[in-house]
């Protein structure tokens, strides 16, 4: 990777680690503070340091990317922070749930792609390397949020750096976003699956009273998996 191109999505990742641990920053002052820097990065010369062997465009971008959402495995989901949860999931930790959701279901309805519910799994929350785990708690409008984290999204496809594995990313993200094929209501039912399991094992490990959390889904589930593997999780609370 060139000297200057790494240094600066090492500075971003840097920035956004230190962002992210600070409890007084909100996720929109993390995004505010993270654009700069990413726009730095994906601007900066690629152009490789003395004696090192160019990388090529496709490599670099990838590493770039993937550092970003290096992001998303040190996030913590922000509704287990605020009940001061010990040891609280990350949002690479809920993705990657609800990709194996999606791969081991054996009763997903009749036509639904099931590799596109994995990917898309992987690729639902990735904008929040950048924005960070917006929840109703932090009384950010449905449009506002959409809008930042599209915005998000855009700049991690850029830094990419385009082309059919981006435009795929976008895709996939705005597909579950719009809730607008069978597919995207599986994974949105397997997004708060994974959160009211993840809720009942925090009650168990930790003596907690997580109701508010299955209260949230209730009513909400959208397919008959979904409504299944939920009443499945709500019997073993008895």
């Amino acid at each position: 990777m060139g000297g200057s191109r790494a240094l600066s999505l090492s500075s971003l990742c840097a920035a956004a680690a230190a962002a992210s641990r600070s409890p007084l920053l909100s996720s929109h002052h993390r995004a505010r503070h993270l654009r700069p820097r990413l726009a730095a990065a994906m601007s900066s010369s690629s152009a490789p340091a003395p004696g090192a062997a160019p990388a090529a465009p496709s490599a670099s971008s990838a590493i770039d990317f993937l550092t970003l959402c290096y992001r998303l495995k040190t996030t913590k989901r922000a509704g287990w922070v605020r009940r001061g949860l010990q040891g609280p999931e990350s949002v690479a930790d809920h993705m990657y749930r609800m990709g194996v959701m999606a791969l081991v279901a054996a009763d997903l309805p009749p036509g639904v792609n099931r590799d596109r519910c994995v990917k898309m799994a992987i690729v639902h929350d990735i904008a929040e390397a950048i924005v960070g785990d917006i929840t109703p708690a932090d009384g950010v409008p449905k449009e506002e949020k959409n809008r930042r984290e599209k915005e998000a999204l855009d700049q991690m496809c850029a830094l990419l750096g385009g082309g059919s594995r981006a435009d795929e990313i976008r895709e996939l993200w705005m597909e579950y976003e719009d809730n607008a094929t069978l597919e995207a209501k599986v994974v949105k039912d397997f997004d708060k699956v994974e959160m009211i399991l993840q809720a009942l094992e925090y009650e168990k490990e930790q003596g907690r009273d997580l109701e508010e959390f299955f209260q949230s889904t209730a009513g909400k589930f959208q397919t008959d998996v979904g409504k299944a593997w939920a009443a499945e999780i709500a019997s073993r609370r008895k």
